[in-house]
């Protein structure tokens, strides 16, 4: 095997390379680090890069592994993207991190998000804006952004993000990779959210490595996929605000290939609207007790914290239980039937200077698929369902709570279909 494909390979490719002496842990992670200093200044996944990363002992010896911003690495920068942290190191790892590097995984490196984790970009103050693999100038999604773009331009086996209102999901659509947002609480932190929505989630080009890398999170040792058996999916065939015709096309063609496996459909409708009006209450309050003073951060975090500190807590506890209540009805859909099947977005990927302000009624759209399901605390992966025009497009199937395994066997099933699953971006 050349040691230019390796790159490419998905971290279960490369484990059975690295068995069968096709490759050597150290090839596959030079290769890793090589692409990387070819494309990242072009694509600005990584802000952080250990060029002196090599392969270490354990039986994932040989996988890569980059890191959103907003998780500790020891020995690494850990800036959240602001410049209140410029200058901060971590000196320890968060559990899910430490729990890869003690199986022999190597931790290439950062990856750029927006200051704070606060919006569907990847831009900020202290470093380039992370650009869409498949067209430049164009948007990765957000907030785990450059880890969706890295994993998409094979600068690494596997990435590390989180989600709160869609943060892993969104990347994952717009640079045309898998996504896993597990339950809340599944995947242990060390600074948990108190609002229970942000997870941590890993973004790959395979279910399979979904599946490796949701172990590795949890340290549960994966199932055996069952036979499989006929489901009922719940398809999303309307919704109270506008989705754009390439998302739309997107989900019909799963919901075509669902049934063609013998999965029987119910078309479902769809309302964003009350978990959106709670989430424009409830995120600003996520940020409050940031420390310091709302100055110290850039522009748009500062106003976020500054209304978050603003807000009385009655207000924040009302709208917090008006959204968890609000999903009521899609934690008994999904109690009916065994899955859900949406666009991942309502929008599709835009020019870097036409993403939504945080919190905007454009953001509204395009978070409609994904940001209800956090508040229903429901597993979800983002699937590729091939492109439109020339850029990608997802779907989002959404399980029962702590039910990840089953939901990515459908996903699975989903990925082996044509048209579906990671490809690489065009010209890579």
């Amino acid at each position: 095997m050349q040691t230019s494909n390796a790159a490419w390979l998905t971290a279960t490719e490369t484990l059975d390379a690295i068995r069968s002496g096709q490759l050597s842990p150290p090839e596959v992670v030079a290769a890793h680090l090589d692409r990387i200093a070819r494309v990242n200044p072009t694509v600005a996944a990584y802000v952080y890069v250990d060029e002196r990363a090599a392969a270490s002992e354990g039986p994932l010896r040989g996988v890569t592994l980059a890191v959103k911003d907003t998780q500790p690495v020891r020995g690494m920068p850990w800036t959240y993207g602001s410049r209140r942290w410029r200058d901060r190191v971590a000196d320890s790892d968060g559990i899910a991190v430490a729990r890869a590097r003690l199986e022999g995984v190597t931790l290439l490196g950062k990856t750029n998000t927006p200051e704070l984790a606060a919006s569907v970009g990847t831009v900020n103050e202290l470093f380039p804006p992370t650009q869409n693999p498949w067209r430049h100038g164009y948007t990765p999604g957000g907030s785990s952004g450059g880890s969706g773009a890295a994993v998409a331009s094979g600068l690494c086996s596997l990435a590390y993000g989180d989600d709160m209102g869609g943060s892993v999901r969104i990347p994952s659509s717009c640079c045309g990779v898998l996504g896993l947002r597990p339950s809340p609480g599944r995947v242990p932190v060390l600074d948990p959210d108190p609002t229970r929505l942000s997870v941590p989630g890993p973004l790959a080009r395979s279910v399979a490595d979904l599946r490796l890398a949701f172990s590795l999170m949890t340290a549960e040792v994966s199932p055996p996929p069952p036979s499989p058996a006929r489901l009922r999916v719940a398809v999303v065939e309307s919704s109270a605000l506008h989705v754009d015709e390439g998302c739309r096309a997107a989900c019909g063609r799963a919901a075509a290939a669902l049934a063609s496996a013998g999965h029987e459909l119910e078309p479902v409708g769809w309302d964003p609207m009350p978990v959106a009006e709670a989430y424009q209450v409830v995120r600003p309050v996520s940020v409050a007790a940031m420390p310091g003073e709302p100055e110290d951060y850039g522009d748009a975090a500062g106003r976020l914290i500054a209304t978050g500190r603003a807000t009385p807590v009655a207000r924040f506890l009302g709208a917090l239980q008006a959204g968890l209540r609000a999903t009521a009805p899609l934690r008994e859909l999904v109690l009916r039937c065994d899955a859900i099947l949406t666009p991942t977005l309502g929008r599709l990927p835009m020019p870097i200077s036409e993403v939504p302000a945080f919190l905007s009624e454009p953001w509204t759209s395009y978070t409609q698929f994904v940001l209800p399901v956090s508040f229903a605390g429901l597993p979800a992966v983002s699937v590729p369902a091939g492109q439109h025009e020339g850029l990608p497009v997802g779907v989002q199937l959404v399980g029962r709570t702590w039910a990840e395994w089953a939901l990515l066997d459908l996903a699975e099933q989903l990925e082996s279909g044509p048209g579906f699953g990671f490809q690489r971006p065009g010209g890579a």
